[in-house]
């Protein structure tokens, strides 16, 4: 017979693919995981993980057991919110993924507004530099840069946001400003590490280097968006960044505008059994709204920072069309 809080950690653990960071979730200790896995994979005399420096990746077994043990989480899920009426019930926890920019500069000072109307709703935000998979329920809702194209999530265009080139002004008064594209051939770039981006979304240099006049010269990589500002501002090189990070930076100055016009959009996606939920719709309707509200910001066309929504009476609409 399976344990079911065997499947857990083994799900949070395929989830996580580190065991310190299933523990957190779990809120156990990391040992207590290591040695509940090897325990699991002895009772099933099967090897569920291959170990490496790299973290825990998924074996042939353990593959074969995630699509039973996700599905045991979904129907539990949907149990426990059928058998106590959590649809209506404006509590619970949400948790949230969003890539790491905008999760961090956007997303997470709006929600002190969306926590101030609903404080008995409680988030987890997953602000990552990859992709949050729906499908294997790491999250409850997601804003991805690509359009989730699963028939079984509910998805809806969140925003367009515009990027820019940028240097640290110390930097470019120190060796000078490119007056067009080809002039990058000259400078330090910062940018993405190519096998590792996530989403073709984010290769916003290759267009224009791919006709420089001699090769690029990256003095940093880097899979993280926030590494990359910080490498700008410190004078490692120019590179291309969302205005929602970088246009309210005095240090940073915009480049190339009129020539590097650098357009992106997020989706919003939930599971359709997770859609249906108050809590989620309530913050779906939420962001939407607050992102809205911001749409100049996003495409660095807004003189002041990101705007605070109104805390209350935002979302009465819902909630009453929900509970009709």
């Amino acid at each position: 017979m399976l344990n079911w809080q065997d499947m857990q950690i083994f799900l949070e653990v395929a989830r996580a693919n580190r065991l310190t960071d299933a523990a957190r979730r779990l809120n156990i200790d990391h040992s207590t995981v290591s040695r509940r896995i090897r325990r699991f994979e002895a009772s099933l005399n099967a090897q569920l993980f291959e170990r490496s420096t790299h973290g825990y990746e998924l074996a042939p077994a353990g593959k074969q057991l995630l699509l039973f043990a996700e599905e045991m989480a979904r129907q539990a899920s949907q149990a426990s919110d059928n058998i106590s009426d959590r649809n209506l019930q404006v509590s619970g926890q949400i948790r949230l993924g969003v890539t790491e920019g905008f999760g961090t500069h956007v997303i997470t000072p709006l929600l002190g507004a969306f926590r101030r109307r609903y404080p008995d709703i409680t988030i987890d935000l997953l602000s990552l530099p990859r992709a949050v998979n729906l499908s294997r329920h790491e999250a409850d809702l997601a804003i991805t840069i690509d359009r989730p194209s699963n028939a079984e999530m509910v998805v809806s265009r969140l925003c367009s946001y515009r990027l820019n080139l940028y240097g640290e002004k110390g930097y470019l008064d120190q060796i000078g400003r490119p007056n067009n594209v080809s002039a990058l051939s000259r400078f330090d770039l910062v940018g993405y590490v190519d096998d590792l981006i996530f989403s073709d979304q984010l290769g916003y240099l290759d267009p224009f280097l791919a006709n420089l006049p001699s090769q690029p010269r990256f003095s940093l990589r880097s899979t993280s968006i926030i590494a990359q500002l910080h490498a700008v501002r410190c004078g490692a090189g120019l590179g291309i960044l969302p205005c929602f990070m970088a246009s309210q930076d005095t240090a940073l100055e915009a480049l190339l505008t009129d020539q590097m016009d650098i357009q992106r959009a997020f989706w919003i996606a939930a599971r359709g059994d997770q859609r249906q939920l108050l809590r989620v719709r309530l913050l779906w309707e939420f962001l939407k709204t607050a992102i809205e509200a911001n749409q100049g910001f996003l495409m660095g066309e807004a003189e002041g920072g990101l705007q605070m929504p109104v805390a209350q009476g935002l979302l009465a609409g819902v909630e009453t069309e929900q509970r009709a």
